[in-house]
């Protein structure tokens, strides 16, 4: 599961064809569940998990929906990308906390936060997406979104640009549909058109390796859109925040799919 710079129950869509981690139902057939205030938490009946634990060192918070859950090997895979992170901040901290005693400074509590979520549910696949954040110090922590796509038939885990042929293949599939739609986005939040002959990080399309991709589903049977997610930094300053540009599968995209993986995506317009 790969994190990116720069976040389980039914949720309106950011825009009509978006399928991005708040996007998509759930679809649980009952309300959430509530954090436990201990790291201990289990899976509960239907496969959700939800675990809450502060200490005075951190704050630590993992959740996934009964989707996941309700897989076994993918429930079990998360819950161990839910120790190691839990290790790993308990130590970081501890270790921080003792370096700032011994400095004299004050020591704010760090902070971790995932919070997993159905982007789709189709025959043969599971497309989730993790909205996380952290703190560890500094002015600002930071946050992000990662892709996992279950494959129920072979009953293993990817990322959702595993699926294409190649990172490039799918950039240019997409051509200039991202960095119009991104450009888009940054001149209604800065009041001014991008230059596009600027090359600064701010200002130029950035490649497909500094995105995150996620594959959703209007049909409930097959992949027909994608969202392509710009962390902090990647596309904008801190203060601008993340990026997310939805477009439909077309006939190029869907020719950049991995043969073995192509029936499983379909143009939006046959979805």
């Amino acid at each position: 599961m790969a994190g990116c710079t720069g976040p389980a129950g039914e949720q309106a869509e950011q825009q009509a064809d978006a399928p991005v981690a708040t996007a998509t139902a759930i679809a649980t057939g009952s309300p959430a569940p509530q954090p436990v205030e201990t790291g201990l938490a289990t899976r509960s009946s239907g496969g959700a998990r939800a675990v809450t634990e502060e200490t005075d060192d951190y704050m630590f918070t993992f959740s996934y929906p009964a989707k996941a859950g309700a897989i076994a090997p993918l429930g079990d895979l998360l819950d161990r990308e839910l120790e190691e992170r839990r290790t790993e901040l308990a130590t970081s901290s501890a270790q921080a906390r003792r370096e700032a005693r011994a400095d004299g400074f004050p020591y704010n509590k760090h902070s971790y936060e995932a919070d997993w979520k159905v982007v789709a549910d189709i025959p043969d696949w599971l497309s989730l997406s993790n909205e996380f954040s952290s703190y560890s110090g500094g002015a600002h922590g930071i946050y992000g979104v990662s892709s996992l796509v279950w494959d129920k038939q072979e009953a293993e885990a990817m990322e959702a640009i595993e699926l294409f042929t190649s990172p490039q293949a799918l950039e240019d599939a997409l051509g200039d549909r991202f960095c119009d739609g991104l450009n888009k986005q940054r001149e209604e939040r800065r009041g001014d058109p991008v230059d596009p002959a600027a090359d600064d990080i701010f200002n130029k399309c950035p490649d497909i390796d500094e995105l995150i991709v996620l594959v959703g589903s209007g049909s409930g049977r097959r992949f027909d859109r994608l969202t392509l997610y710009a962390g902090p930094y990647v596309a904008g300053a801190y203060a601008e925040g993340d990026f997310r540009v939805n477009l439909p599968v077309d006939r190029a995209v869907l020719d950049s799919v991995k043969p073995r993986y192509r029936d499983s995506f379909t143009t939006r317009s046959r979805a």
